[in-house]
């Protein structure tokens, strides 16, 4: 009865996120598609990034890299704000409804959605929805008018007339001035932004990622979803939640978060060392049991993003360390996600080093890397049980670091041997119950072993900082 119960509760999530492989693009920084809508002074492609500077990417110039996206094997893009603003990152949005002029306009947008949906490839966009830029229409007006501004309770002004950002006068994000607060409580600023909402909708995208929703009182997002929801039921709602989502994951507000504590329980096992495999094993068990069921199948699992450290730069450049990692997240449950540059060996600490050009001279890419991120995806989605299927945790050994794992599926059974220690591993795993009718073989590495039939364990060395990956399939 709990089971039923909890699989109902969690029935909200749409079923096609299961099977997703995230890509995270930072437009300006992917790749400059055409020079004539490059800002002023836009700088040479691979320079120094800084808070403030522009190298000219758009979304011109995702579409001219589809192939490669769609080689990579991702699923679904998620871009970071593409609206209209006067910051590099875009989160300081001046318009709602336009495409920011330097990334394309209207019809740049549409050929990119249609490119991504005829390769089979979904788009999700970012709505910066808890404030905007000074410079939007609303905040000029009342810069403009002061009391007889007709917007004036679209934010909290403390006192007339608006001072400058340095010296805000106004609720702000953070106390940051150039970034005034929105009242989404006020009814025409709903209105606004649930217009906003359906206009982008009507372009085919597949869902949104929300920007510090957090802030934003929880009415909002329940009225927010009723409409995402009657316009597309199958939209994927992403909040950006850095800690524990229950109370905005029950079915009224959002589908799944950023899942930034995976990230952390990720970091300190496979990168600092800080916590043994039975410490890591219950973190992440703790996770599951807090969420409703099917919510963990859509959680974005990420080990970094636009607001963080590059992966390979926490693994002080450790390629190895960083393959095991990404291995776990690509067969863990969840959707993984790609931070843009990661598969072909990026490097950069946080905003402004984490959000480099996009590396295309292939001299100057990871090949190597590149490859095991292509064969790694290929292998998630080749495998019903590594996108859908139960998991659970058959060995945890702290002495030795070894962690080993099952996905089943009606159809599929997956064994992951993870060992996260410095020297190799020789074990046997125990094929128990229905697995025993099951025919294995050996697909990580690929074709290390021949098949294995109605075997009573699965024999295998696991080389440091090394994996191995079991399917058991029932025989045609």
């Amino acid at each position: 009865m709990i089971a039923a119960a909890r699989a109902q509760q969690s029935s909200f999530v749409p079923d096609w996120v299961k099977d997703a492989v995230f890509y995270e693009i930072f437009p300006e920084r992917f790749a400059n598609g055409s020079t004539a809508n490059d800002p002023p002074n836009t700088e040479p492609w691979g320079g120094e990034p800084t808070p403030r500077n522009y190298f000219g990417g758009d979304l011109e110039g995702i579409i001219q890299h589809m192939d490669y996206i769609t080689a990579l094997g991702v699923n679904t893009l998620y871009l970071t704000p593409i609206f209209e603003s006067t910051s590099n990152h875009k989160y300081h949005t001046k318009s709602y409804l336009n495409i920011d002029p330097h990334f394309g306009d209207d019809a740049t947008f549409k050929r990119l959605v249609d490119s991504c949906h005829t390769r089979g490839i979904r788009i999700i966009l970012d709505a910066v929805f808890n404030h905007t830029g000074v410079d939007f229409f609303a905040f000029e007006d009342i810069k403009k008018n002061g009391a007889r501004s007709a917007y004036l309770g679209w934010y909290n002004i403390y006192s007339l007339p608006i001072g400058p950002p340095t010296r805000p006068n106004y609720e702000c994000w953070w106390g940051m001035g150039d970034l005034p607060k929105l009242m989404t409580t006020n009814p025409d600023v709903q209105n606004h932004l649930f217009e906003a909402t359906r206009h982008w909708m009507e372009f085919g995208i597949d869902g949104w990622r929300l920007d510090v929703p957090n802030e934003v009182p929880h009415q909002f997002w329940i009225k927010w979803r009723a409409l995402v929801k009657s316009i597309n039921p199958g939209a994927y709602i992403l909040g950006e939640i850095w800690d524990d989502a229950r109370p905005w994951l029950k079915g009224d507000q959002f589908d799944a978060v950023m899942n930034y504590r995976f990230r952390k329980a990720c970091i300190d096992f496979f990168v600092k060392g800080t916590v043994s495999v039975a410490r890591f094993d219950s973190t992440l068990s703790k996770q599951r049991l807090e969420y409703p069921g099917d919510v963990n199948f859509v959680l974005q699992n990420l080990l970094g993003s636009h607001d963080t450290e590059r992966f390979l730069t926490l693994c002080d450049g450790n390629v190895d360390l960083m393959k095991l990692a990404v291995l776990f997240q690509m067969t863990y449950l969840g959707a993984p996600m790609v931070y843009y540059g990661d598969e072909v060996g990026m490097t950069g600490r946080k905003d402004p080093g984490s959000r480099r050009t996009m590396v295309w001279d292939t001299s100057k890419q990871n090949a190597e890397l590149l490859e095991f991120f292509r064969s790694i995806i290929a292998l998630r989605n080749s495998s019903i049980a590594l996108r859908r299927g139960s998991f659970e945790a058959v060995r945890v050994d702290s002495a030795r670091k070894v962690y080993i794992f099952v996905r089943r599926h009606a159809r599929q059974t997956a064994t992951v041997v993870v060992n996260a220690g410095s020297k190799p591993a020789q074990l046997s795993i125990p094929v128990q119950g229905v697995d025993k009718e099951l025919s294995w073989r050996q697909v990580w590495p690929a074709n290390r072993k021949p098949n294995y039939r109605h075997v009573r364990a699965i024999n295998v060395v696991v080389p440091p900082t090394g994996a191995a990956i079991f399917f058991g399939e029932k025989k045609q």
